[in-house]
């Protein structure tokens, strides 16, 4: 048991989002692999300061929100800000609220220390950051002297927001919730913000947020074998090759592929090729090895990350891979989504040792290098 102050966390994700242009509202679109908003949501839900997680979502938004989120609690808001902060704010159970706006995905644990803590001799309590650069008004240049950026998330006691918006004048409207309490005579206590939390408007802002993530690099290797056969197809690093003898297996024996579906998936400790697409499943007999390699580029999509870099290195007496090597690397690329020279391949013979020198089979060895956000 804990004798702190219940908290529960407002996160205002109900407008249009229409400045940053897209199909979506911004709060819905794809920054480092996750909804913009589902960001803030796990920064709120891992907090162990905050005990609910109330999302306020426009009218309709209902499916986009369970896309996004899952099952969570959503409130739906109002025309306004100030109206769908007021509609959340009615859904809120605890003695205090933080106040989110969806547009800041990357929400420091520090920060929300640092309001909740000023909330102890405060009503009210906002993160800024100090303006650094020169301002000016009509060319004029104006003082930064207790100039501030305001940031959310802002902590209120909940029953001095409830008196604020309580006692807002009608028809009036505020950018934010601490002017409103400030206002009504309230005090509102300033902490450090961060830079992490800076807001998501325009286009070129998703750019911004996706090199705020921190992240890790990370490199995996795969290897896989194929024996030729006559009567077989000869596909290598998804191009069709002539040959005599075509590579044996259960989809297309594409060993260069394989191999770098192999390397892609213990980037992300995600298993093998196996574990994906078992060869004891009659609907992989014959596939296009295309589709596991881009299944793999998906799954590490699906964690934010980016694929930097991959190379492959074919082993095989016969056929000659330099003619084809730019085929590859334009197909490999064109199906990871990788410009040519992120893309290597390379092509050796073992000297007529082993099974690849005597021509009964291709091997094939791989690297995938990837960053993903930590």
């Amino acid at each position: 048991m804990t004798d702190r102050p219940s908290t529960t966390a407002l996160i205002v994700a109900a407008g249009s989002g229409s400045r940053a242009g897209g199909a979506l509202p911004k709060q819905y679109a794809m920054v480092a692999g996750k909804p913009l908003v589902a960001h803030a949501y796990a920064a709120f839900a891992g907090h162990p300061a905050v005990d609910e997680v109330v999302v306020v979502i426009a009218a309709g938004a209902e499916a986009l929100a369970a896309d996004a989120l899952g099952a969570v609690r959503t409130v739906v808001g109002g025309a306004t800000r100030r109206e769908s902060v007021a509609r959340g704010l009615a859904a809120v159970t605890g003695e205090r609220v933080l106040v989110h706006d969806a547009a800041r995905p990357f929400v420091p644990a520090a920060v929300i220390d640092r309001v909740l803590a000023a909330l102890d001799s405060a009503d009210a309590a906002m993160p800024v950051l100090a303006v650094a650069d020169t301002l000016v008004r009509d060319g004029a240049v104006v003082p930064r002297d207790g100039l501030a950026r305001v940031q959310t998330p802002q902590g209120f006691r909940v029953d001095a927001l409830r008196a604020a918006h309580a006692g807002w004048p009608a028809g009036d409207e505020a950018t934010d919730d601490a002017q409103m309490v400030r206002r009504l005579g309230g005090s509102v206590a300033l902490v450090q913000g961060d830079a992490m939390l800076d807001k998501v408007t325009h286009p070129d802002d998703f750019a911004a947020a996706e090199a705020r993530v921190t992240r890790e690099t990370r490199s995996a290797s795969g290897f896989d074998v194929h024996r030729l056969e006559a009567g077989e197809e000869l596909w290598l690093g998804g191009v069709l090759i002539p040959h005599d003898k075509g590579l044996s297996g259960h989809s297309d024996a594409d060993v260069g592929l394989h191999a770098l579906t192999d390397a892609l998936l213990g980037t992300i400790a995600a298993g093998d090729i196996g574990t994906h697409f078992p060869p004891s499943d009659p609907q992989w007999k014959g596939a296009d090895s295309a589709q596991f390699l881009q299944h793999a580029a998906t799954l590490i999509a699906d964690k934010g990350g980016r694929i930097d870099f991959v190379d492959l290195t074919l082993i095989c007496e016969a056929p000659k891979i330099g003619p084809h090597r730019e085929a590859m690397r334009a197909r490999i690329g064109a199906l990871l989504g990788l410009s040519e020279d992120r893309v290597s391949i390379k092509a050796t013979t073992t000297e007529r040792l082993g099974f690849t020198g005597r021509g009964e089979g291709i091997a094939a060895q791989a690297v995938a290098t990837v960053s993903l956000p930590r």
